[in-house]
C-alpha cells in the first residue's frame, strides 16, 4: 500500500512515478522499500495513465457498501396527553461584595508601618 501512496505522491509532485522515484518517497518517510512490489506496481501501471485509473476504481466503488445500516432512530415519546406547561424559574445572580482593600501584609492604616 505504501508504494501505491508513494506513487501517487510522485504523480501530484510532477514526477514520473519510477521505481526509483518511488523507493525514494518511502525511504523519506522512513519506510523500507519492496523492491518486488514496486517492480509489479511500475509494471502494472506502465502506459496508464494514473487518473484514469482512479476514475475507474471510484466507478467499481459504487458498488461496494459502505457503513452500516445505522441503528434504528430514537423511539419517540408517550403520549403523555395533553399538552404540558413548562415553568421557568429565574433564578438571580447573588453578588458578593469584594473586601475592603488593604496593603499586601495587613495594615491598611498608610503610614507604611515598619517598612
Amino acid at each position: 500500500m505504501q508504494e501505491v501512496a508513494a506513487l501517487l505522491l510522485c504523480k501530484l509532485g510532477g514526477q514520473s512515478g519510477s521505481a526509483d522515484e518511488i523507493k525514494a518517497v518511502i525511504t523519506a518517510a522512513g519506510g523500507e522499500p519492496n523492491e518486488d512490489q514496486i517492480a509489479a506496481l511500475v509494471a502494472d501501471i506502465d502506459g496508464k495513465d494514473v487518473n484514469e485509473l482512479l476514475g475507474a476504481g471510484m466507478a467499481k466503488l459504487v458498488d461496494v457498501p459502505m457503513g452500516g445500516g445505522g441503528g434504528g432512530g430514537g423511539g419517540g415519546g408517550g403520549g403523555g396527553g395533553g399538552a404540558a406547561v413548562e415553568e421557568v424559574a429565574v433564578e438571580e445572580e447573588e453578588v458578593e461584595e469584594a473586601p475592603a482593600a488593604s496593603d499586601m501584609f495587613g495594615g491598611g492604616d498608610g503610614d507604611g508601618g515598619d517598612y
